[in-house]
C-alpha cells in the first residue's frame, strides 16, 4: 500500500530518484488517464477511449494498455516500449495531494525508486529543484490544468449523445479470444448527423480534431493485437538449452 509523503527539500535533501524503477509503478495499468493535450501524440500508437472511474462514475479519457486487468502490453523486458511517454508516465514518481486547499507535491516513501545513495538528485546545494524535478513539477502543472479541459471536452460529448459503449471481441493468433467491455468511444454516425451549427461550435473549441483523434486511434488496436500475439508466442516458446 501506496504510503504518500509530501516532499520537502529540507526533509528530503538526500532523496533521489531511480527513474527506470519509477517507471515500474506503471507495469500492470492496462489502460492509463491522458489529457486532451496528448490525443494527437497519443493517437499514432495508443487507442483513446473513455473509461468510468470506479468511485465517481464519471467518464475520464483514457490511453488503453493491454486487453486484460493488469496487462501493460507497452511494457516490455523492463521497460516502457513505445516513444512517446504519456504524461501520466513522465510524472512517476510523484503526485498531487491537497491540503486546506492548497496542492502538495509527494511521492510514496515505500516505492523502491526512491533512495538516497543513488539516482536523480531532487535539490540542489541551495535546496532548490534540480531540472528534473523541475520538470516533474511541470508535467503535474500540466496534468492538473488538464483535468479541467478533459471534463469540459466530456461533459460537450455526452450533452450531444456524442458517447457510446465499444465492446472489442478480439481472437488472437493462438486461438485464444478476449472480450473487453467498459471502455467507450465516438458515435460516429451521431457525430456526422450534428447539426452545422453545433460542427463549428465544436471546431471554435478544438474539439472536432480531439474527436476525430479518438476515431483515428481505434487503429491503435490492432497494434495491441500484435503486441499481444508476440507475447504470446513468446511465452509459449520452447526453452533453448545450452550444451
Amino acid at each position: 500500500m501506496a504510503n504518500l509523503v509530501s516532499l520537502h527539500s529540507q526533509v528530503h535533501k538526500d532523496l533521489k530518484v531511480i527513474p527506470a524503477q519509477a517507471d515500474v509503478q506503471t507495469a500492470d495499468l492496462n489502460m492509463m488517464p491522458v489529457m486532451l493535450s496528448e490525443f494527437l501524440k497519443l493517437a499514432v500508437q495508443y487507442p483513446i477511449t473513455l473509461s468510468k472511474n470506479k468511485e465517481t462514475g464519471q467518464f475520464v479519457c483514457v490511453a488503453v494498455l493491454g486487453f486484460a486487468y493488469g496487462e501493460n502490453l507497452f511494457w516490455d523486458e523492463g521497460r516502457w516500449s513505445a516513444l512517446y511517454r504519456p504524461l501520466h508516465l513522465e510524472r512517476q514518481p510523484f503526485s498531487l495531494g491537497e491540503q486546506k486547499g492548497e496542492f502538495l507535491l509527494c511521492f510514496d516513501s515505500s516505492a523502491d525508486c526512491m533512495s538516497e545513495r543513488h539516482g536523480e538528485v531532487l535539490f540542489d546545494e541551495q535546496g532548490g529543484p534540480t531540472r528534473y524535478l523541475q520538470k516533474k513539477q511541470a508535467v503535474l502543472a500540466e496534468l492538473l490544468e488538464g483535468e479541467e479541459k478533459s471534463k469540459a471536452f466530456i461533459d460537450t460529448l455526452t450533452s450531444l449523445n456524442l458517447v457510446k459503449a465499444l465492446q472489442l471481441d478480439i481472437t488472437f493468433e493462438n486461438g485464444e479470444s478476449e472480450r473487453v467491455n467498459g471502455l467507450y468511444g465516438i458515435d460516429e454516425v451521431a457525430f456526422k448527423q450534428l447539426p452545422d451549427e453545433e460542427l463549428l461550435k465544436l471546431n471554435a473549441l478544438g474539439y472536432v480534431a480531439h474527436i476525430y483523434s479518438m476515431i483515428v486511434s481505434m487503429g491503435q488496436v490492432y497494434r495491441l493485437v500484435q503486441k499481444k500475439n508476440q507475447r504470446l508466442a513468446k511465452a509459449s516458446a520452447p526453452e533453448l538449452k545450452s550444451a
